[in-house]
C-alpha cells in the first residue's frame, strides 16, 4: 500500500483541514467590529466643502476622542476660513441612543452648546439646527471621514427661499 493513499492519513488530513477552516471562521467573526460608535479611539465627522464661487472652505468638523476616562471633542467651523480648533468642554455622549452634546467658548467668550445625534451605524452625525438661516430645511449632516486625502466636494447651495403668497390688494374706491 502506498503511503499517500492510506485511509488513516486521509482522515487525519481531512480533520486538520476542517479544524483550520473552523478556526478561520471563528477568527473572522471575532475580528468583526460591532456596528455603531467604537468605545475607544478617534472618529472624525465633517461636512467641509469648497464654495464654488469664492473657493473658500465651508462647513464644520467634529473630532471625537474616546478614552476610558472620558470623551473629548475638538470642534472646527468656517466663517470665511477654517477656524482654529476649539477644545470643547462638558462632552456628553449616550452610546445607547446616540445623543451627543458639547459646549464651546466662542470668540466673544460666550458659551454655546452644540447638540446632535449619531446614526445607529456611527457613520453620520446630525447636528441640531440647519444651514441657510432657518428659512429652508437643510440639516447639518456630518459624515464620518475615512479617507483623509480625498479632495473636498463643492458646497451645496441653499435652496431658494419660498416666496410668501402675495397679498391681494383691495380695490381702491373711486373718488
Amino acid at each position: 500500500m502506498s503511503p499517500y493513499t492510506s485511509p488513516r492519513l486521509a482522515t487525519l488530513l481531512a480533520a486538520l483541514l476542517f479544524a483550520g477552516a473552523t478556526g478561520a471562521a471563528f477568527a473572522a467573526v471575532k475580528g468583526k467590529k460591532p456596528a455603531g460608535l467604537e468605545r475607544y479611539g478617534v472618529a472624525v465627522y465633517s461636512d467641509l466643502c469648497l464654495q464654488k464661487d469664492s473657493g473658500e472652505i465651508g462647513g464644520q468638523r467634529v473630532t471625537l476622542h474616546r478614552f476610558a476616562e472620558a470623551d473629548s471633542v475638538i470642534y472646527e467651523f468656517t466663517a470665511g476660513a477654517l477656524s482654529w480648533p476649539i477644545v470643547a468642554n462638558d462632552v456628553n455622549l449616550d452610546a445607547a441612543t446616540g445623543a451627543f452634546d458639547f459646549t464651546i467658548a466662542g470668540a466673544d467668550s460666550e458659551e454655546r452648546t452644540i447638540v446632535g445625534k449619531f446614526s445607529k451605524d456611527g457613520q453620520t452625525l446630525t447636528l441640531e439646527g440647519d444651514y441657510c438661516g432657518g428659512n429652508v430645511r437643510m440639516p447639518m449632516k456630518l459624515s464620518r471621514v475615512r479617507d483623509f486625502g480625498r479632495p473636498l466636494k463643492n458646497c451645496t447651495p441653499c435652496p431658494p427661499v419660498p416666496q410668501a403668497p402675495a397679498e391681494a390688494s383691495a380695490p381702491m374706491p373711486a373718488a
